[in-house]
């Protein structure tokens, strides 16, 4: 009777107007900018792909079979996971929401899904749901829950035409794109009908159809009738953003716009040639070692600082910070990142203001740092300089004063048509994280 309703409830969403014409309400704009005001997210990718502890494209990467892929889930048995736990290191870390893969390439489905039985409910011995669990501490720590889902799938039979990966899979060669995408959009409607208010859908997986056409970076071998998706979100929870890291520029519809593992206006990956900047929120998400899902090898471990650093160049950038960790199979999230996100807690606590509720400042991102601003309020964070003088260009509003923000002592400054010159009473170490330079502007700059 449920996926009944479920089936009706989805055929009058269908026929409603296209994204093309997509209005956001009220509410979704707050939302936007609540989530610009936000800065910092944990990203989460946990699934039963941790188990042989190398990533989450193993079952691409090892080419492993369906048949034998699923034999993985009997072994997922996440004893240790403790939802208060995660949602907590989240919070003293200074983040503002969690994005946590609900299906990633695998097909496996986080939560308990009535529309497919391949789920940690349905095929593993924990029985439980993982992300109803999360999605209740969530909304009880005042912490925002956004989910990621994959639009390519290497499990199901109807993902046909193939993409670009899960060749290997052992999949018929046949299938009807339409019905998975009525599956698709089916999981959807349930991660949206039943954990409450959901902050956001982040999505992955459209390039696998990519045409890779240069001069229509947009084109695809299928049409993933993003139209019809996006409105059925929006009908369900007319707040909740949607977000797609397709590496191209944003599509009606789209509520935000994320880079993988580059600051916007970058491309040090080669994923995002050809995201061009859109008017929409910004997000950067980069992970804490080299991998996203857990691996048992990889010791790669970004420092606290280049951690701080790179939260801070994303604010510089006007953009959000969404940071990954990978839990291990037992629900533990592994010591390692533990430290370091308890370590930026201890910054966050103390210089957040001059991140959460800022735009990008009036100096664009320089080699030394960036800039970012709230109010009358611009906050100089110098990262990358040895020097008791620091050189700014020319900026249009007059400075009323310039003090660290740490200590609030007075830093000397000088303003002139060719630039502004703030003076240190010392040169920030070497190993400084970041020294802020408060300079309050004059009030009537603000109304501008």
């Amino acid at each position: 009777m449920r996926l009944l309703l479920i089936a009706l409830c989805f055929g009058i969403l269908f026929r409603s107007h296209a994204q093309n014409s997509y209005q956001p309400t009220a509410d979704n704009l707050a939302a936007r900018k609540a989530f610009q005001d936000d800065k910092f997210g944990m990203f989460i990718h946990w699934g039963v792909y941790s188990i042989l502890g190398d990533g989450e494209w193993i079952m691409n990467q090892r080419q492993i079979p369906i048949k034998d892929y699923e034999k993985l889930p009997a072994f997922f048995n996440p004893t240790a996971f403790d939802a208060k736990e995660w949602v907590a290191m989240a919070k003293n870390a200074g983040m503002k929401y969690i994005t946590i893969t609900s299906k990633h390439h695998d097909g496996f489905a986080m939560y308990d899904s009535k529309v497919s039985d391949y789920d940690i409910v349905d095929r593993t011995p924990y029985k439980k749901d993982v992300i109803k669990a999360l999605a209740d501490e969530c909304h009880a720590q005042g912490i925002k829950l956004f989910f990621y889902h994959s639009h390519l799938d290497w499990h199901h039979p109807d993902y046909f035409p193939r993409g670009q990966t899960g060749t290997t899979a052992g999949r018929p060669q046949s299938g009807d794109f339409d019905k998975y995408l009525t599956y698709m959009d089916t999981q959807l409607t349930e991660l949206l009908t039943n954990y409450g208010p959901i902050g956001g859908i982040w999505f992955d997986g459209w390039w696998d159809q990519s045409a890779h056409d240069k001069k229509d970076p947009h084109k695809t071998l299928v049409d993933w009738k993003l139209d019809r998706t996006y409105s059925l979100i929006h009908k369900l929870q007319p707040a909740t953003l949607i977000g797609n890291n397709h590496h191209v520029a944003p599509f009606p519809g789209e509520d935000f716009q994320m880079f993988e593992k580059d600051l916007p206006g970058q491309n040090k990956t080669g994923f995002s040639g050809e995201s061009i900047i859109g008017q929409l929120p910004l997000e950067t998400c980069e992970t804490m070692n080299g991998a996203w899902g857990f691996n048992i090898k990889d010791n790669r471990y970004k420092s606290t600082k280049e951690l701080v650093q790179y939260l801070v160049k994303a604010a510089g950038h006007n953009a959000n910070f969404l940071l990954n960790v990978g839990p291990m199979p037992n629900g533990k999230i592994q010591p390692e990142f533990v430290k370091t996100l308890a370590e930026m807690g201890q910054w966050t606590q103390k210089n957040g203001e001059t991140i959460y509720g800022t735009r990008s400042g009036p100096v664009p991102a320089r080699d030394w740092g960036v800039t970012t601003a709230a109010g009358n309020r611009v906050f100089v964070h110098i990262l990358n300089w040895q020097d008791r003088q620091l050189t700014l260009p020319s900026v249009s509003a007059k400075i009323r004063s310039a003090k660290l923000f740490a200590d609030k002592s007075p830093v000397k400054f000088t303003q002139s048509p060719d630039g502004v010159v703030l003076t240190l009473n010392a040169a920030p170490s070497a190993d400084a994280i970041d020294t802020i330079v408060e300079l309050e502007m004059a009030p009537e700059v603000a109304k501008k």
